[in-house]
């Protein structure tokens, strides 16, 4: 994980308060719309680049891990979601809806990094990403259509629709010009630099913009971070000790079960949060929830990867405890 990458959440949340700065003094709302969608499409393309589709094979090498992750992800964690967002934050339809998307959007990168803290099995956890890649693109526009009364829309078709126009555009060109360049490698490094290369600054930039013409409605809400806390730390414990009991049921070893713990916790796609920046342009509070999330989230996923090999193998209840792991991991 490079040092960008560590700091993501944060040079988010500092992209959002000088949008923030620059909205209130400067007099830019409502002007930055076309820009902000420009810089969407380029940061998608960047995060589309390399997908690996040629390595799905490999998610299902171990079926029953892989099995168990997406149901997990992608059948449990939606509805877990749906009753947290009703439950601790029934005030606000916004908040509820970026925190089911925050949830619903499984990590696919600094999992990894957590996961090998942890000494859980790093190639089965990397096998998985693509499977939650590209399940995640395809779900997403059916979440916030099951979903999408909570932000107010009462045209879901159209909805959907601006969902698919601002996943699915960005990744055929990717996918366009990553062919296009495969046997030019002057031409592959100069695309590369364009696209995976700015790829961050491209989303760093589109919070600023968003933010600096939206400010006023994020300034009347001072309390969102409190609000989102106590959902996000109860998604966090609760699904733990969940997928713990799941791992011993389903018979899996130390390395196994840490993996799946962290495939099924790690939460904060960027195509998350770019799908709310597109789709709800003009309710911010939808995108600070998926800024918010990851502020909480890596604390907490830092700690769980050091307490993890102090628990040991997972066990069923009524079982016989069982030593901490040994150093075969990795």
């Amino acid at each position: 994980m490079t040092l960008i990458e560590k700091l993501e959440p944060i040079l988010l949340a500092v992209a959002a308060l000088i949008g923030l700065a620059l909205g209130h003094f400067s007099g830019l709302s409502g002007q930055l719309g076309p820009w902000l969608q420009i810089l969407l499409i380029l940061m998608l393309i960047g995060v589309f680049w390399d997908i690996p589709f040629k390595e799905l094979k490999k998610g299902f090498s171990h079926l029953k891990f892989s099995l168990t992750s997406l149901a997990i992800n992608f059948i449990w964690i939606p509805i877990f979601g749906f009753l947290l967002a009703k439950i601790f934050l029934s005030s606000s339809n916004d908040l509820q809806i970026g925190f089911i998307m925050f949830l619903v959007t499984p990590c696919t990168d600094w999992y990894l990094v957590f996961t090998a803290m942890a000494r859980g099995n790093l190639a089965l956890s990397a096998s998985i990403l693509p499977l939650n890649l590209i399940l995640q693109l395809l779900l997403l526009p059916v979440y916030l259509w099951l979903f999408g009364g909570l932000a107010g829309k009462s045209e879901p078709l159209y909805l959907l629709w601006q969902v698919v126009l601002v996943l699915f555009v960005p990744l055929l060109v990717a996918r366009m010009l990553s062919a296009l360049s495969a046997q030019r490698p002057k031409l592959n490094q100069v695309l590369r630099g364009l696209f995976p290369g700015l790829r961050f600054w491209y989303l760093f930039l589109a919070v600023l913009c968003m933010f600096a013409g939206q400010g006023q409605t994020i300034l009347e809400r001072p309390d969102i971070f409190l609000w989102l806390l106590v959902p996000v730390l109860a998604f966090f414990i609760l699904n733990f000790w969940l997928v713990r009991l799941i791992s011993a049921l389903m018979g899996f070893n130390y390395e196994d079960s840490v993996s799946l713990n962290l495939t099924t916790l790690a939460r904060n796609s960027p195509v998350a949060l770019s799908v709310a920046i597109g789709a709800f342009p003009d309710q911010p509070l939808i995108a600070l929830a998926l800024i918010i999330g990851p502020l909480i989230e890596l604390p907490s996923l830092a700690l769980l990867a050091n307490f993890l090999p102090g628990l040991g193998p997972p066990r069923a209840p009524g079982a016989e405890p069982s030593g901490p792991p040994g150093p075969g991991g990795l």
